[in-house]
């Protein structure tokens, strides 16, 4: 099968879910493909150019999501298949909140978000349209980076959460004990483990009321 920016950008992405960014080079994806190094200039100028690729390729799933007539609808089907994506290929959570993303389906879903969003209730200008995708591309994207990085950890540690926590119990009840901190206290204490999907759900709903529906002055 000849070369082609889809083969090297399929090679890439695959590289990059079994090792990360850190783990992607020119080097291992020509010995992947079979080719010399510098083959692949030919169809990527640098290594900016492939993380555009691949970082489009993977927008490319997010844009398969259908566009509702209620705005609401269309929106929470973006966060959820950007957070979807983002679980599937862990890198593509580091590239978000970067450098703007600018490819064509990149493009096709921050269209198909701002048009919905347009038509919420309290969005009534365009510098309120350009709060509101603000507000919610920093929650999509804080969101998914904490649960990836929690995913990470757990991984890189080889403990889940609860277990992590309980090996800094004796390090948190001592500072607890001193009372200076009573309401991480309760979080500690009282807190229960949330699931991570209902939470994002939750969250990206309470986001969603508050830029769009909020009284202006």
């Amino acid at each position: 099968m000849p070369l082609s920016r889809e083969k090297i950008a399929a090679t890439a992405i695959r590289l990059a879910d079994a090792h990360g960014l850190d783990g992607l080079s020119v080097r291992k994806i020509a010995k992947e493909l079979g080719v010399g190094p510098m083959r692949l200039y030919d169809y990527v100028i640098n290594r900016s150019e492939l993380l555009d690729l691949m970082v489009d390729v993977v927008y490319a799933r997010i844009a398969e999501v259908d566009q509702h007539s209620e705005w609401r609808a269309t929106v929470l089907a973006v966060a959820h298949a950007t957070r979807d994506v983002a679980l599937d290929h862990e890198w593509f959570s580091d590239l978000l909140g970067g450098r703007p993303h600018l490819g064509p389906h990149a493009l096709a879903v921050g269209e198909a978000t701002a048009a919905a969003l347009s038509q919420a209730p309290g969005v009534r200008s365009l510098d309120d349209l350009q709060r509101a995708l603000g507000a919610l591309n920093a929650f999509i994207i804080g969101a998914v980076r904490r649960e990836v990085t929690e995913r990470r950890t757990a991984r890189s540690t080889g403990t889940d959460e609860a277990a992590w926590q309980a090996s800094l119990g004796p390090y948190l009840t001592r500072m607890l004990k001193t009372g200076r901190y009573p309401t991480v206290a309760r979080l500690v204490i009282d807190g229960v483990h949330l699931d991570a999907e209902e939470t994002f759900n939750h969250n990206l709903t309470t986001v969603l009321d508050g830029i769009t529906s909020r009284p202006r002055t």
